[in-house]
C-alpha cells in the first residue's frame, strides 16, 4: 500500500505545484517555460494515479516483481521528469533538461512492467 500512500502524496503536490504555477509563477514566467513547468505537472498527476494503481494491485498481487518495479520506476520518474522541469521552468538553468529524458525512459520502463505484470 506504501505506492497508493506515494501516488496520494504526489497527486496532492501536483494540484499544489500546478495551483502555485497558476497564480504565482503565472506573471513571472515566460510563456514557454509555463508550458514546460505544466508539462512537468500533468505528467506528475498522471503517474501519481499510476502509483495508487500500482497500490492497490498489490494488494491482490504482494509478491509481483514487476508491478515493484513499476512503482519505483514511477516514483523516480516522477523526481527525475516532473522535478527537472519544474527546476528549468523557474531556474532557467537549460542543463537541467538533460535529466528529464532519465525520468521519461523511467516512465516508459514502468508502464512496461505495468503491461507485463497485468500481462502475466
Amino acid at each position: 500500500m506504501a505506492f497508493a500512500i506515494w501516488g496520494g502524496v504526489f497527486a496532492f503536490l501536483a494540484v499544489a505545484l500546478g495551483a502555485f504555477g497558476a497564480h504565482v509563477l503565472g506573471d513571472k514566467l515566460s510563456a514557454e517555460m509555463m508550458s514546460v513547468y505544466h508539462t512537468g505537472d500533468q505528467y506528475q498527476m498522471y503517474h501519481a494515479l499510476a502509483l495508487i494503481a500500482v497500490g492497490i494491485l498489490l494488494r491482490l498481487h504482494p509478491d509481483s516483481r514487476l508491478l515493484s518495479a513499476a512503482g519505483w520506476l514511477f516514483v523516480v520518474g516522477i523526481v527525475l521528469f516532473s522535478g527537472s522541469l519544474y527546476a528549468l521552468s523557474i531556474s532557467g538553468v537549460k542543463v537541467l533538461g538533460a535529466i528529464t529524458p532519465i525520468g521519461g525512459l523511467c516512465f516508459l520502463a514502468g508502464w512496461i512492467c505495468f503491461i507485463l505484470a497485468l500481462a502475466r
